[in-house]
């Protein structure tokens, strides 16, 4: 697991995490009753939107497309950059799309929505970092960021080359996983899923989101509304299980292990 002191200013560093979704007040009532979360306004860039705050500290973002947006309801990572139209460039000459942006967030920053050759979106975040998403495990944040994909060989280059991220590869002959790293630390991973990987829903970027107790949450996902996609199993990161939201935007609770998460083998 790496600190938000080793992450937080590197160019492609996991730097928040955002939801768009087409039930703001109804989400916003689950994913506090889940994770304690309490809102306030934030930028009104894309349409309404809330930052989710935790302790007192800035953790997520809920947002509501406006209505000639045709965006997909799912979690967004964003990555760090210190130039957005210059990421965006590079994004566009590596083969990938920028479908929002790059555009100024009230004063907060600058930001832009992409997609990689693959199809999966994520975002790109010039500015004032709000929170590290591999921070100390607290329940209720971010700690990990994962990329959903075909196969590593053919999503890794793009990133690695708009990003500069160092990766390192699962050594497994039925296990296809990538750790990216920055200056050593690791910051997120992509994991090939070959057939597995749903048609309708296509890669995606995944959140992982740090609780207590895994079955626990799960059983309040279930309460809430939200659906199980995978059960709660162990893994040697933690306890981990795979969740919707009522809106269908998948994220996945774990319980930390000791070591926290990003070593070389993920399951």
């Amino acid at each position: 697991m790496t600190t938000e002191a080793a992450t937080r200013r590197l160019t492609g560093a996991p730097c928040w995490v955002s939801l768009l979704t087409h039930r703001l007040a109804a989400t916003q009532e689950f994913y506090g009753a889940l994770f304690g979360w309490e809102f306030r306004p934030g930028p009104q860039h894309l349409g309404p939107y809330r930052h989710a705050v935790l302790d007192g500290r800035e953790v997520a973002g809920l947002g509501e497309p406006a209505a000639d947006r045709r965006l997909p309801v799912s979690w967004t990572t964003y990555l760090a950059t210190e130039d957005v139209d210059a990421t965006a460039e590079r994004i566009r000459y590596c083969g990938g799309t920028v479908g929002v942006g790059p555009l100024d967030t009230g004063g907060a920053g600058r930001m832009a929505l992409a997609c990689d050759p693959q199809g999966a979106v994520f975002g790109i975040w010039q500015g004032r970092a709000a929170t590290a998403t591999a921070a100390a495990g607290e329940p209720g944040t971010p700690v990990w960021n994962e990329l959903i994909t075909r196969e590593t060989h053919s999503a890794g280059p793009f990133y690695e080359h708009v990003f500069g991220y160092e990766s390192q590869a699962v050594v497994s002959a039925d296990f296809d996983y990538l750790t990216l790293r920055l200056k050593g630390h690791p910051v997120a991973g992509l994991h090939g899923v070959g057939n597995a990987l749903p048609r309708e829903a296509g890669p995606r970027w995944m959140t992982y989101f740090a609780v207590s107790d895994t079955d626990a949450a799960v059983r309040r996902v279930e309460g809430l509304g939200g659906h199980v996609v995978r059960p709660p199993r162990d893994s040697p990161h933690g306890r981990l299980a795979t969740v919707t939201d009522p809106g269908g935007a998948a994220f996945t609770v774990i319980r930390p292990a000791p070591e926290g998460i990003g070593a070389d083998t993920y399951e």
